[in-house]
């Protein structure tokens, strides 16, 4: 009796502690890139609820059809022989499972990475989100202006945010608008998102990177196009610029609360290259190589043969 009362105390316990708990914003999309992958999470989930019913299910009928019996001592079942037929069935269905979800997945992933369906046709605005400590940095190329620990952008068009970190890798995440991915030092991820409705959004560090961990969230905030040029306009005639000192500073505090600037940080401390563009510097693609180049390492190499020959029937006529 007093095992079930325990019982009992803990699964109400539970459930007050999960009711007090906040949302899984996760399921409250905002966006077309937020919904693509809570509708493939909902899919997983009820997926592997019916796999969890089916198992449960033949498990209660295995129990109760092959419980122990008052059989005499000296009983002894008949043999059998295994069914291929079953065999088959138990192996196949999970391949046709995992297959399932990994096509799913793969969907998702791939329509993801691209601009949101039905904005193609727009042109989509670049911010440059970077994070040091425990704080995040929003740079705007376009407008030209900066903000610290909250971003502004406008519905109904495409967001490319280009991510990079000045410390440690961290994970940028805005629940209802798009899903996580990195930000690393010396090299850019960029995450693709729209919201369709005007609100306000939370995003946070989804990466461990540590003490102030748990303190490094932002607002990401919707608004209309006209609202939001305003805004713009309000951050250039009202606040100053960003100085290399003063970034310099921001850097090195730990934690710092919102703030703007009518100039980015970019201008003195440009964001690192694009991957692509990495391979380009690094030698990886000579595809832009124009012929004068190719004609001039040609001839380099003729020379370095030329001179190897020459070398040789020299070394040929001493001996």
């Amino acid at each position: 009796m007093k095992k079930k009362l325990s019982l009992m105390f803990v699964a109400f316990s539970a459930l007050a502690i999960l009711a007090g708990c906040e949302p899984l914003t996760v399921f409250d999309p905002k966006g077309p890139n937020a919904k693509t992958l809570s509708d493939t999470i909902i899919l997983s989930i009820i997926t592997m609820a019916f796999i969890l019913l089916v198992v449960y299910v033949l498990l209660a009928f295995m129990l109760t059809k092959y419980r122990a019996s008052k059989a005499s001592a000296d009983y002894e079942p008949p043999h059998e022989e295994g069914s291929h037929l079953l065999e088959i069935i138990w192996t196949v269905i999970p391949i046709i499972i995992v297959a399932f979800l990994a096509v799913v997945t793969v969907r998702t992933t791939s329509t993801v990475e691209t601009t949101p369906e039905g904005y193609d046709n727009k042109e989509p605005l670049v911010i440059y989100a970077s994070s040091s400590n425990w704080k995040w940095h929003f740079s705007y190329p376009e407008q030209g202006v900066e903000t610290v620990n909250y971003v502004n952008i406008p519905t109904d068009r495409p967001i490319e945010f280009k991510l990079y970190s000045f410390g440690p890798i961290t994970s940028f995440w805005i629940p209802q608008l798009a899903g996580q991915k990195y930000a690393m030092s010396d090299m850019l991820t960029t995450i693709h998102l729209a919201a369709d409705e005007v609100g306000s959004f939370m995003g946070r560090n989804s990466n461990f990177n540590g003490r102030g961990f748990a303190e490094m969230e932002f607002e990401a905030q919707s608004m209309t196009q006209a609202d939001f040029d305003d805004w713009v306009s309000k951050v250039k005639a009202n606040e100053k610029p960003l100085t290399e000192e003063k970034f310099d500073e921001l850097l090195k505090a730990e934690h710092v609360g919102r703030s703007s600037y009518s100039s980015t940080h970019l201008e003195f401390r440009p964001a690192p290259m694009e991957h692509s563009e990495h391979m380009k510097m690094g030698g990886m693609d000579h595809s832009d190589m124009d012929m004068s180049e190719k004609e001039m390492d040609h001839s380099k190499m003729d020379h370095g043969n030329h001179s190897d020959s020459e070398k040789n029937s020299e070394e040929t006529h001493s001996h």
